[in-house]
């Protein structure tokens, strides 16, 4: 049988997050925001007072993390809830995504993790955004995409949205973060930041977030073709 999966892979700032929101929207299918995971168990480890080389603690943790996703009527976009608050405020920030990357390299964690990722998936379907769903949380997904874009380009996207917040911003920062959790993404020994076997690149240094849907929908259409993608 086939799952109606999509996975959308790739580095922060690609734009999979958006991409994965809408796409989900369009089909009226079930979401998972994987990154969010890690962001949330990160920022619990921090107000826990548990230091990120305390793996088997970081992993207790991530076991027992009470945590549910809400879909936001108004904005249309996921909200995490962490012991009762929604921490959508502070899961987008580069310290929440440096913690995030730290707490992702612990194997223990990753297996800790791992089930609770698949029980996402539900009928009709799942969109998956993340950075492993398509090699390890969904290997058998019939349509996988990772998406990326420069360190560049992600950077200045930062950038703009913090500004836009009304938030200071340094983008000789901002590069140099990217590039250090890219490095780090790319090369730790578990579930490393790499294109699943059969996927389809987008590079969307250069393209709108409509131009990228309408690439990935008519992708998932020579897979997926009885659901009307396209």
């Amino acid at each position: 049988m086939t799952l109606n999966i999509i996975t959308i892979d790739g580095p922060s700032g690609s734009g999979k997050g958006t991409v994965s929101l809408q796409l989900a929207s369009k089909l009226g299918w079930h979401m998972l925001d994987s990154g969010a995971l890690y962001r949330v168990l990160g920022l619990a480890a921090q107000r826990h007072g548990i230091a990120f080389n305390e793996e088997q603690k970081i992993t207790q943790l991530a076991r027992n993390l009470d945590i549910q996703f809400l879909i936001d009527d108004t904005t249309g976009e996921v909200e995490p809830i962490f012991e009762g608050e929604n921490l959508s405020p502070y899961i987008r920030t580069d310290e929440a995504g440096q913690a995030a990357s730290q707490v992702a390299v612990i194997e223990s964690v990753r297996e800790a993790l791992l089930e609770r990722q698949r029980n996402f998936y539900q009928s009709p379907g799942l969109v998956a955004d993340g950075r492993d769903m398509g090699t390890i949380v969904f290997p058998e997904a019939p349509v996988k995409i990772f998406l990326t874009a420069s360190a560049e380009c992600r950077a200045e996207r930062r950038y703009k949205q913090l500004k836009n917040k009304g938030a200071d911003a340094n983008m000789r920062a901002l590069l140099d973060s990217i590039k250090t959790r890219d490095e780090r993404d790319r090369t730790r020994l578990v579930a490393p930041l790499v294109p699943a076997r059969g996927a389809f690149v987008v590079d969307s240094s250069h393209l709108t977030i409509p131009q990228v849907l309408t690439q990935v929908l008519e992708f998932a259409a020579k897979s997926l073709p009885e659901i009307g993608i396209g």
